[in-house]
């Protein structure tokens, strides 16, 4: 059987989440595929990527479309020809599953979730809840969110990266996909200081936005006075230091060695954030041994493991959070979580076993498609 030619397809390269790890690892599957996106700025990523030919818009306000004019988006993706390819992987959050393609192509979509901003999901864009902006912006998504539509009945199969993913699929898309969880860095077992254990801190990791809620958990740290470090950079990030006291501390954009260092330091990670897609940062914490506070929404459902792994809020509400945050101290002051346990739950997800599943999945349908066409 002849080996298919691959185009891969993202929508945007312009910072380096869980998405473009993703597609990091199908790539590696795949490594004379080109990748498609809407937008790439090379300074933002590992060589894995950088190393590979890029395509996007060749006019350079295209980036700005991204950020301001993200509403014509779909009308880049649907200009790209992707005809001398066989084999199409879209890795996508908006608008990469919309590419279109011939009847003789393959199509497949790995979907982390559908567009946040159209069904109502939280989402870092201030400007859609100015009141001056609404009205306009209700009818562009009402017409969006045709197209969006639209566009997830194209691709021969979906893949979704969670179960929550997956209902939404079917309830936005009313299509099936296959589940299978992205992949997640193993970080390395770093035996804790003694420093460390004499001033023991909680820590947080991610994208300082605003629908992140760190907001709330510095509020909640305010109060407790308990010592809390901050990873990560983002739009809020100024705003959270004025807002924070001497016990929390910033510790900004750090290398995958220094977060995984203070990971495996800490009392416990703290992910505040509500209805995440799927959401790596937890297991990360719990590949190397430490538990995890989460909301009992979205992804965190299915990778923390109540009592075993952390355990879950119900609430953003600041007294009811800051109890929960006690609870939590008190379990892992107890023993409560078992750290083997921990790190070998994080070892069903993964890049090898992703890539393993993936591989599997793409390579059977492929087959069948081959069969037929």
């Amino acid at each position: 059987m002849q080996k298919p030619k691959v185009a891969l397809v993202h929508d945007y390269l312009l910072q380096y989440g869980g998405a473009e790890k993703t597609l990091e690892a199908i790539a590696e599957l795949f490594p004379d595929a080109p990748i498609y996106t809407g937008a790439y700025s090379p300074k933002n990523f590992p060589e894995a990527i950088t190393k590979r030919r890029i395509i996007q818009p060749k006019n350079p306000m295209f980036k700005l479309l991204s950020k301001h004019l993200s509403f014509l988006m779909p009308m880049v993706f649907e200009n790209f020809d992707l005809n001398e390819y066989d084999l199409i992987i879209s890795d996508s959050a908006s608008w990469a599953k919309g590419v279109l393609t011939k009847p003789d192509q393959l199509h497949v979509s790995y979907i982390h979730t559908p567009p946040r901003f159209l069904y109502h999901y939280s989402v870092e864009s201030p400007m859609r809840n100015r009141w001056y902006y609404k009205p306009v912006i209700n009818v562009i998504d009402h017409f969006l969110r045709i197209w969006d539509f639209c566009a997830a009945q194209r691709p021969d199969f979906l893949i979704a990266n969670s179960m929550t993913t997956q209902k939404r699929i079917q309830k936005f898309y009313n299509r099936n996909a296959k589940i299978i969880h992205p992949p997640t860095e193993i970080g390395k077992d770093i035996e804790k200081s003694k420093d460390v254990i004499q001033k023991p801190y909680f820590c947080c990791l991610g994208r300082l936005a605003t629908y992140k809620n760190f907001d709330y958990l510095i509020s909640a740290f305010n109060l407790l006075g308990w010592k809390l470090l901050v990873m990560g950079t983002g739009p809020e990030e100024k705003n959270l230091k004025k807002m924070a006291k001497g016990n929390i501390k910033f510790l900004g954009k750090v290398s995958e060695e220094e977060k995984y260092k203070v990971l495996a330091n800490t009392k416990g990670l703290i992910n505040p954030v509500i209805d995440e897609d799927w959401g790596i940062v937890p297991l990360e914490a719990m590949s190397v041994g430490i538990p995890v506070l989460a909301h009992k929404s979205g992804g965190a459902t299915e990778n923390v493991k109540n009592g075993v792994t952390g355990m879950f809020f119900t609430s953003i509400e600041l007294e009811s959070f800051i109890e929960a945050i006690k609870t939590f101290s008190e379990a892992v002051e107890k023993g409560t979580y078992n750290k083997e346990r921990m790190i070998n739950f994080a070892k069903n997800f993964t890049k090898e076993k992703f890539q393993e599943e993936f591989s599997a999945f793409v390579k059977e349908k492929w087959e069948e498609h081959a069969r037929v066409s």
